[in-house]
């Protein structure tokens, strides 16, 4: 990760991570205490979400809250660093000179085949234990959560998908969140290539250089009202007066609805 400071662009140490059975993608600082550490999988699970644990000093972290739950650092708040669930085209297209992490050693098919065959279509997740999901939302489906300062909201995969912007405000802040079509569920059929697609959701600030912008749907892509210009998935505008800008990501979190419930029941749900 990266971070500007007086002017320098300084280097973060992350901790990528991922969850499966919540679809949760997340990055975290892993510096503590001025240590840098390392994170590794427990092998336990909390609600379904994974248990994560340190090398320093052998805390035990939620994976979906970033909170330490046992151990030296126990009530503990990690650092969200803000991260996506895109298409690989969309990163490559917005990043060329990209890297990637190497496949998984020895494991057939690599990056291109899904172990948990449909389970994002089932009717309930799997070695789950834990609250009752609001009937809201279908248990399985997908979301995109913000929580900032105490103000939680979701927004459902299913009421982006028609309006493909949400311009909405935060804790006072506001921000935007972009969906649009091209990417397959990991989730779904054994072989990524063959699954049903389920679209990105992304979330940046809505504030660029003093000015608050509202956006829009065109119909091929987004586009602010203020000055016209048109934006890419990954917030960069493409064209217009603004070309060449980038937005402010936001943290925010896919998950599934029954995993994000678990941990923060009090969400408001985006409705459009």
């Amino acid at each position: 990760g990266r971070r500007m400071i007086a002017g320098f662009i300084v280097l973060v140490p992350l901790a990528v991570t991922y969850c499966p059975l919540c679809n949760t993608g997340i990055a975290f600082e892993r510096t503590i205490d001025g240590e840098v550490v390392t994170f590794g999988v427990s092998g336990n699970l909390r609600h379904s979400n994974l248990i994560m644990w340190d090398s320093g000093s052998e805390t035990w972290w939620q994976q979906a809250t970033g909170e330490g739950i046992a151990g030296d650092y126990a009530g503990f708040q990690l650092t969200f660093h803000p991260v996506n669930l895109v298409a690989w085209s969309d990163f490559r297209a917005t990043h060329p000179d990209g890297t990637v992490l190497t496949g998984p050693v020895g494991r057939r098919g690599g990056y291109g085949v899904n172990p948990y065959t449909y389970y994002d279509s089932a009717p309930s997740p799997a070695l789950y234990t834990g609250p009752t999901t609001s009937g809201e939302l279908y248990t399985m489906a997908r979301v995109l959560a913000i929580d900032a300062d105490g103000d939680a909201v979701a927004y459902p995969y299913q009421v982006l998908h028609d309006d493909h912007v949400a311009n909405d405000t935060v804790a006072g802040r506001p921000v935007v969140v972009f969906w649009q079509p091209g990417a397959n569920s990991v989730l779904d059929a054994r072989r990524i290539a063959d699954a049903r697609d389920v679209g990105s959701a992304v979330v940046f600030s809505r504030e660029l250089d003093g000015q608050t912008l509202t956006f829009e749907w065109s119909g091929e892509g987004f586009r602010d009202q203020e000055t016209g210009s048109t934006w890419s998935l990954l917030g960069e505008a493409t064209a217009g007066s603004l070309n060449g800008a980038k937005l402010t990501p936001e943290v925010a979190i896919n998950h599934l609805w029954f995993s994000w419930y678990a941990f923060r029941p009090e969400t408001r749900i985006y409705r459009g």
